[in-house]
């Protein structure tokens, strides 16, 4: 074992600068408002937080910044250490990018089914994959793979909802509130986040009830995931299929969902999650991801209750990525065909949403 001194300095201090240097060069995300007259003429604004614009194009890149300083700044990383992650997603390319800046070798493990266009991700910023059979079995492999290297798990599932400072350390909900100081409404009457490890909607809940924002949170779920169930329960003991929403929705109760800073919950069908992110894409001019999608879902479900109940107020969420991640599957309509079936009576109730 290595002693760490009580101060950063030598690698150790070097590591956090590198990354704290890496932050101030990159500008805020932006907030985006959707011109949407149905809801405007109500006096119901609906923005979303364009976190496609990180370094490594998606929301994950927050949540690994958070987690290296984390891992660093308790000791449980140094010079050498092999960084392993259990993630087939977006979050393995933003941990890959950050331990690239520090020289550090990463391996993500996920499903043998992961797509190439991922794989390739990650292997642009200089990490390698290591594949298992099931998705189920990332966990464990990934702990093993840390131990017989001698490395360290970052768990994202475990040490997103604490890796960040909720009271407001440059996180997304004090970004969110910056920004909409000046509109219509500036105290969302909803933030809608989807869950995959449950970080950002426990960094946002907290955040609020630390600044005494009347802000609820809604958390959309998508078909086949646990968090739903989970949260009108309680018994984290619950699995589910899992969910086919890449990015967001999960097979078991993971230890960063805190559904006690949740207010509601709403489960969303696959077919719908992809007929809102084409609306969205539409709307916007530009293709966005499927987990996106889902948050519009929820977005207009929450409009159209406030507006039925004739009450004002703004709604926020996320663009968690581009769509140009997607073009192979989510967006490559044979491919959703094949995966989900037909998604047209969704895409006119989405339209009816809209219209």
């Amino acid at each position: 074992m290595h002693a760490f001194p009580s101060c950063p300095t030598g690698w150790l201090g070097q590591a956090i600068l590198r990354i704290e240097a890496d932050y101030l060069r990159s500008a805020d995300t932006h907030l985006i408002p959707l011109r949407l007259p149905a809801f405007s003429a109500a006096g119901i604004d609906l923005y979303l937080k364009d976190e496609s614009t990180h370094p490594t194009g998606s929301l994950k890149h927050r949540l690994a910044r958070s987690l290296f300083l984390y891992a660093l700044c308790n000791g449980w990383v140094r010079e050498g250490t092999t960084i392993v992650e259990a993630s087939s997603g977006s979050t393995a390319v933003s941990e890959a990018y950050f331990a690239q800046l520090l020289g550090l070798p990463f391996i993500a493990v996920m499903p043998r089914s992961t797509s190439p266009e991922k794989v390739a991700q990650i292997a642009f910023h200089g990490g390698s994959c290591h594949f298992v059979a099931h998705a189920g079995e990332v966990y464990e492999e990934a702990r093993a793979l840390a131990e017989r290297t001698n490395g360290h798990y970052m768990d994202q599932f475990t040490y997103a909802e604490r890796a960040t400072d909720w009271r407001g350390n440059n996180n997304i909900a004090e970004s969110m509130f910056q920004q909409m100081a000046r509109e219509r409404h500036p105290v969302p009457a909803w933030i809608v986040v989807g869950a995959g490890t449950g970080g950002t909607s426990a960094t946002i809940g907290r955040y609020l009830r630390f600044r005494r924002h009347a802000t609820e949170v809604c958390v959309v779920d998508p078909e086949g995931s646990v968090f739903a169930a989970y949260h009108a329960s309680g018994d984290a003991s619950m699995t589910a299929p899992g969910s086919r929403i890449e990015g967001i929705g999960r097979p078991r109760v993971e230890p960063s969902f805190v559904r006690t800073l949740v207010d509601r919950m709403i489960e969303v069908p696959n077919v719908d999650s992809i007929a809102a992110m084409h609306a969205l894409s539409a709307l916007l001019g530009r293709k966005v991801g499927p987990s996106t999608g889902t948050n519009f879902v929820g977005m207009l479900a929450l409009a159209h209750e406030m507006r039925a109940a004739g009450r004002q107020g703004s709604i926020l969420s996320l663009l968690c990525d581009a769509g140009e991640r997607y073009l192979p599957t989510y967006h490559d309509a044979g491919w959703v065909r094949q995966a989900f079936g037909d998604i047209d009576e969704a895409e006119r109730r989405i339209g009816a949403l809209l219209a």
